[in-house]
């Protein structure tokens, strides 16, 4: 960033907008770019108005417009840090923005550059074309780094137990996607608790701080290839590229994986697979609400899917979950979507770059249970690597999941025929199959009795599966996905009679 700020200052840009709440890092920056270029740095701000930086002098004025009046007297090639200016901005003032574009021509003749400080504000279009927008990164490994050696200091690290090489790596990997503060407070809170530096504990942290932000939470999660009955396919393809995000992938040649498209039948481990999918890679799983990318403040939705991406890029490797990726984008591009003055073309949009244009070891995992509503840019390859549709269970995957669901609920599969419970649940997903074996327990619990095939077989017959409710969409989602995305089964569709068989 700080190379950023140096070529536009001598390119004679007049104006930066620098988006970050880091506003201390933000501002050493700064400082670090001024001091290379030689030029004298002041900032104001509403609550001390302006100080120079180099002198330490301070002249109260706490009014913006008075403080645009003032910057003209300063000295040619001075660089003026305007903190949390843009919220002056939302106030729509013609004249303030009268007067901040004749600043911005005034310092443009003088060579001075104005650096507005804060999160991100919309500017009036007559101000988005004379500011440049530049996002300030969170803090990568180095960074944090610093900060680990700040606090390890500061606390007298002598007297805790060492910090290991890869208790130290481990540790940093577990703050990437932290502010600086955030980090520290997460550093300094594990060093009160376990008198170390636990990786554990700044992950925890780190949850509760992407959990405040409302769009991403992190996924905590046990899963494996092995608790998915079926879809071997899906599995085997994982497993080829269990190893791709590492070096020597690079070092092959190979690119970085973009991610995968699943989607099908309610109920049938999509989102089991996603939490899988982490395992596999051995990174951690960040899940994303589409829905919530959207808020109702003008310019808020652009700034939600930039957090999202920038967040997702400081903690990779890792995988992103996006759960039902239609109730997000959804319907962008038709006629309704045109009623909300562009906003949700433009997340679209970012969006889409992002998911072609990544190089940041970010897997993402999408799934999908209408693919009807999806717009058809989100469906080509190049986006992802490969669309996987994923049907009802056939008798051999029924039997499997049968086996893990009684597994789960700590019962021995050897006292129940899965094959013949297979053949009963035709219809049923796995979601279902789990569902009727809770049943079941209820029914052996009430009567002090361990669960019975007869349980399982009375629970199948009085149950209606999706599949029998839903058939009209199920068939069409079966003809759009052929020809267009692989299925994720060995066996490609399983039988439809809707028979179920009696348990004896």
């Amino acid at each position: 960033m700080k190379h950023q700020i140096i070529r536009y200052a001598r390119a004679g840009h007049a104006g930066l907008f620098l988006c970050t709440a880091e506003e201390t890092r933000a501002e050493a920056i700064v400082k670090a770019a001024t001091e290379e270029l030689q030029r004298p740095l002041h900032a104001w701000s509403a609550t001390e108005g302006f100080i120079d930086t180099q002198l330490g002098t301070i002249q109260s004025c706490p009014d913006p417009g008075l403080a645009l009046d003032q910057i003209t007297d300063l000295q040619d090639d001075a660089v003026i840090l305007l903190r949390d200016f843009g919220a002056f901005l939302d106030d729509k003032d013609p004249v303030l923005h009268r007067k901040l574009r004749d600043t911005l021509r005034n310092a443009r003749t003088t060579g001075k550059l104005l650096i507005l400080l804060g999160v991100w504000k919309p500017l009036a279009p007559e101000l988005e074309r004379e500011i440049t927008r530049l996002d300030l990164a969170l803090p990568g490994p180095a960074e944090l780094d610093l900060v680990l050696n700040g606090i390890i200091e500061s606390a007298g690290l002598s007297s805790h137990r060492d910090l290991t090489p890869a208790l130290r790596e481990a540790a940093l990997a577990a703050a990437g996607g932290l502010t600086t503060l955030e980090a520290e407070n997460a550093f300094a809170l594990s060093l009160i608790e376990s008198e170390t530096i636990s990786p554990a504990i700044v992950s925890r942290e780190k949850a509760q701080a992407l959990k405040k932000g409302g769009l991403l939470e992190v996924i905590t999660t046990t899963e494996s290839l092995d608790s998915i009955g079926g879809l071997d396919r899906l599995k085997a393809w994982l497993l080829q590229r269990r190893e791709a995000f590492t070096k020597r992938a690079r070092d092959y040649g190979l690119p970085v994986p973009k991610g995968m498209l699943v989607l099908g039948v309610p109920g049938t481990g999509k989102s089991l697979t996603a939490k899988a999918t982490a395992s596999v890679f051995g990174v951690p799983l960040l899940k994303l609400d589409a829905g919530r990318l959207f808020g109702g403040l003008v310019g808020q939705s652009e700034a939600n899917v930039r957090s999202v991406i920038q967040t997702a890029e400081a903690i990779s490797p890792c995988v992103l979950w996006i759960d039902e990726i239609e109730k997000g984008f959804g319907g962008v591009g038709s006629s309704g979507g045109s009623t909300d003055g562009g906003t949700s073309g433009r997340v679209f949009g970012t969006m889409l770059n992002w998911l072609q244009d990544k190089t940041a070891p970010v897997f993402v995992v999408a799934t999908a249970n209408d693919v009807s509503k999806l717009p058809p840019e989100m469906l080509r390859k190049g986006r992802w690597d490969e669309l996987w549709f994923v049907d009802l269970p056939d008798t051999r995957e029924r039997a499997a999941i049968w086996d893990l669901v009684i597994e789960k609920y700590g019962r021995d599969k050897t006292t129940f025929d899965t094959v013949v419970l297979a053949r009963a649940s035709e219809l049923h997903t796995g979601a279902e199959i789990e569902a009727a074996f809770v049943e079941a327990l209820h029914r052996g619990f009430v009567e002090e009795r361990e669960p019975t095939e007869l349980d399982l077989g009375e629970v199948l017959c009085e149950s209606v599966p999706l599949a029998t409710t839903m058939s009209e969409s199920i068939e069409r989602l079966r003809h759009w996905a052929k020809g267009r995305a692989r299925h994720a089964s060995a066996k490609e569709t399983p039988s439809r009679r809707g028979r179920k068989l009696e348990l004896g």
